[in-house]
This record gives structure tokens, sequence and C-alpha cells, in this order.
């Protein structure tokens, strides 16, 4: 199958590319306008495959994007372009307006022309497969609930009303033009190639530089975390095998409160590395509680059990498993990381 990538050099969108090249028969085309997030270093493993290419381009340049998709003539689209930091959001919300919503929304029209313009047999294999996330949902306050497919929309931040509002758009358009459309919405995410403002990379290169790792309010904060890959693999299983106009959920089933997070990687990095700064014992001492975020979500929790059954996916790594390898990737990988601390990684082409 031949998938165009939209947001590809991210970190679940590289992850994607990576398994699937690497893994199965696919033929995958990346589209990816670059903005800070976006690491062509995280494409390298791949860069020399002739089932791979690269595309830099907007979702919001509608002219641009309606001439890639009648050169490219993908079989599939997969849409992961996204601006996702809530603090970003918070401080500026206009670019996710921009790109999450009104970027979907291109998106959305110009594969519905393009799919209206397909023979049959293509029109019948065709899939438009929107990625989300759990935080359009708000928060869970009751340790006993779980997100499912059929929760009520609740966002709490501009990111997650914006991501709300692109999973709206995308199954309006299967609802009213038929467009084959799938939505999945995801837990958090971690593994190796997160850009490191995200809670767990951020936490480890602050511990690595003896900084302070900062946490919000007092840490209780509780979230389910699913490894990068096992979520690359259940996107691909979705478009290949999902029913069209259906959601799937997908967690990882390990909840943690962010503090016993820091603290677990704290505890890991302090068996791996002896630290430079003689003035504290342990990578634990370097944390530090800061006022909590405004609308911060108190707990996500995902109940992935439609994927199981109907798909048959289940998680492969725990999250102590997860964790333990992604904590050592950031210390066997520093010249990525490095160079996303120096800039240098802007630079990179493919």
């Amino acid at each position: 199958m031949k998938i165009l990538i939209t947001g590809g050099a991210g970190f679940i969108g590289s992850a994607v590319s990576r398994y699937a090249i690497e893994n199965l028969k696919h033929e995958i085309v990346i589209l990816d306008k670059l903005t800070y997030a976006g690491n062509l270093n995280s494409l390298l493993p791949i860069k020399d495959s002739q089932r791979f290419s690269f595309i830099q381009a907007d979702i919001c340049d509608h002219n641009q994007l309606n001439n890639i998709f009648r050169d490219v003539m993908p079989e599939s689209v997969m849409h992961l372009a996204a601006e996702s930091h809530v603090d970003r959001s918070i401080n500026a919300p206009n670019d996710f307006i921009q790109t999450n919503i009104i970027g979907t929304y291109n998106l959305l029209e110009i594969s519905r022309s393009y799919f209206s313009e397909l023979d049959d047999k293509k029109k019948k294999n065709f899939r438009f497969h929107h990625i989300s996330t759990d935080e359009v949902f708000g928060d869970l306050h009751d340790t006993g609930d779980l997100f499912t497919e059929e929760s009520s929309y609740m966002p709490s931040s501009p990111y997650s009303a914006s991501k709300a509002s692109s999973d709206h758009l995308v199954r309006a358009w299967q609802r009213t033009f038929n467009l084959p459309t799938l939505v999945t919405n995801c837990s958090n995410n971690y593994g190796p190639y997160q850009f490191p403002e995200k809670l767990i990379p951020l936490t480890i290169l602050n511990a690595l530089s003896g900084k302070d790792i900062t946490v919000y309010g007092d840490g209780s904060q509780i979230r389910d975390w699913l490894y990068v890959e096992d979520h690359a693999i259940a996107l691909l299983e979705v478009i290949a095998n999902g029913e069209i106009g259906e959601t799937y959920n997908i967690g990882g089933d390990s909840e943690k409160r962010n503090i016993d997070v820091v603290f677990q990687i704290c505890n890991i990095l302090d068996k791996l590395v002896t630290p430079k700064d003689k003035n504290f014992k342990s990578f634990s001492d370097l944390i530090k509680f800061v006022p909590d975020r405004p609308g911060h979500d108190f707990r996500y929790a995902i109940d992935s059990s439609k994927l199981k059954k109907e798909l048959s996916w289940n998680a492969s790594e725990s999250f102590d498993s997860g964790i333990l390898k992604t904590v050592q990737w950031y210390l066997d990988n520093k010249n990525w990381w490095l160079g996303i601390l120096d800039g240098s990684y802007k630079e990179v082409s493919l």
C-alpha cells in the first residue's frame, strides 16, 4: 500500500514510517512542514529505502497539497500533522487553530476530491486515517473510569479543543460525503526520538545536564503511557484492517503519576550514569515543583478493549520495559538530541 503520512517527520509519524519500511511492505511518502518538532534525523534509518520518499509541504497550503495528491497518487492517507504541545497552545493558540483545524479541513477537502476521481477498485481500498489524542475527552477523576470510544468530548486546552474540532470534521466528512475515514485516539506516547519538550525526554535531558527537573503542581496527575512503537503497530493495523467509520482507542494499560514517572527515570539514571555534578547524590535531588499549568487535566486512561478484540492488537511493552529502553536510547544517541539543543538538526537534508 502506498501511504501518504502527514507529519511523518514528527515523533509518532517517524515511528510509523520506520516500522512500516523496516517490517512491512508499504511504500511511504512523508509530507511534513518541518516546524520545530519535525526532525529529519529521525528518518535517517530509512532514507535509503526505495519505498520511502519525503516532501516538505504545509497542509494549510491548499494548492500545494492538491498538486502533491495528484503527483503521489496515494492509496491511503495517515494524518498525523499537528501542533501538539499543551503548553505551547496556551501561549500561542493560533498555530493550533491553523494547523489542526484549517489544515485538517484542507486535507479532507483535497482527499474528497481525489477520492471522487478514483476508479471503483481504488475507492474500495482507500482509507483516510486521522490520528488523535485522548485529551479530547477532558479528564477523569474517578480512578475506576476509562475513556471509551463513546466518551463525551470535553477538551480543556486550546490543543485538545483543536484536536476535538479536527475529529469532528473527519467524522462529518465520512457521514456527509462518504469519505472512508477512520479515527484513533491514543494515550500519552513515549520512546526514542521524542522531541525534548515532553515530560519524559525533558526529564532525561535535564537530569543529564544537571538542570532542574520541573514537575507541575505536586506531580499527582495520572497518565496512561503508550510506547511509541506499540502505537505505530496499532496505527498500521487500523489502516489495513479497521472498519470504515469506526473509532479505535489505543492505550498502553500503564497508568502512572507524573511524579512517579520522574522518580523512575531518576532511579534508572542513578544506576546507569555517574553524575558529573557532585553536589547531588541522586538525580532525584534535581526535582523542583513549580505552579501547575492552567486547566491541567488530572487523569487520562484509555480502554483499548475494542482494538484488542476486533484487530487482535496488544501492547508489547510494559512501562517498566519501555522506559528502560527509552532512557538507554537517549544515553546511546547523544548526537540526536544534541542536534536539537544546538539547532543543527534544522540543517539536515535527506
